[in-house]
């Protein structure tokens, strides 16, 4: 299935401008449903700016009322993305962008340390003594250097990153784990989380209960008897 050319800031525009579900966000974006719970949250590592998939020919507003009416009705791409062809020679970068390409080239230094040099000067288009010296921590602007997912900066796209990551890992040998698994484990893990304090309210309410009707037995028991009537006249 066809996905937007940015998925994470098109899954913010439409938490914020639409009632779809997030199950209908992920499944558009191609994201997972925590991936979406999360930019909802405010709580992704990257704030994002939206993307409006209306002005960017991926969705109509019609599409969009028919998957507010039924929760279960899957959104559809109206176009395919057209694939970006790249020519020879090194990548041009607007200017307005070129300030955040420390930031992306921090990001992959941190998450993907498998890289080189070579592989990230080509996805960035910078020099190799820039992320040299990033990478070293000598760079001059290093103390305002943040790291930066470069797909959200504007700097490449999820496709070519994830192509370089995998060429890298597989070069590296190291064993990449699917996302989806991962994300998969990480749910069921706090479905059994919070089972398991639920489980315990359940039993603590329980307890406090039967507590509660032990005392009251205590007192009905405890209570003491009335004396019998004694008649003053009687000897």
């Amino acid at each position: 299935m066809a996905q937007p050319l940015m998925p994470h800031a098109t899954a913010s525009w439409l938490v914020d401008n639409s009632a779809l579900t997030f199950e209908q966000i992920a499944a558009f974006c191609g994201l997972h449903i925590l991936e979406v719970q999360a930019i909802a949250d405010d709580t992704a590592a990257t704030k994002l700016t939206g993307r409006d998939p209306l002005r960017a020919g991926e969705l109509t507003m019609e599409e969009i009322e028919r998957g507010q009416k039924d929760p279960e009705y899957r959104l559809l791409m109206q176009k395919e993305i057209d694939e970006v062809r790249r020519t020879k020679g090194p990548r041009y970068t607007p200017v307005s962008k070129r300030q955040d390409k420390p930031d992306g080239i921090a990001w992959i230094i941190r998450n993907h340390p498998e890289i080189s040099d070579g592989q990230i000067s080509k996805l960035i288009g910078t020099t190799r003594t820039t992320i040299a010296a990033i990478r070293d921590r000598t760079h001059w602007n290093i103390a305002n250097i943040q790291p930066k997912d470069p797909v959200t900066l504007g700097l490449t796209t999820q496709r070519e990153l994830d192509a370089i990551v995998a060429k890298a890992a597989k070069a590296a040998g190291i064993e990449q784990i699917q996302q989806d698994a991962t994300l998969s484990e990480d749910r069921e893990a706090l479905i059994t989380e919070l089972r398991a304090e639920r489980e315990a309210h359940a039993r603590e309410a329980e307890a406090a209960l039967a507590a509660e009707q032990a005392e009251a037995e205590g007192e009905i028991v405890s209570a003491p008897s009335e004396p019998d009537f004694v008649d003053p006249f009687k000897r």
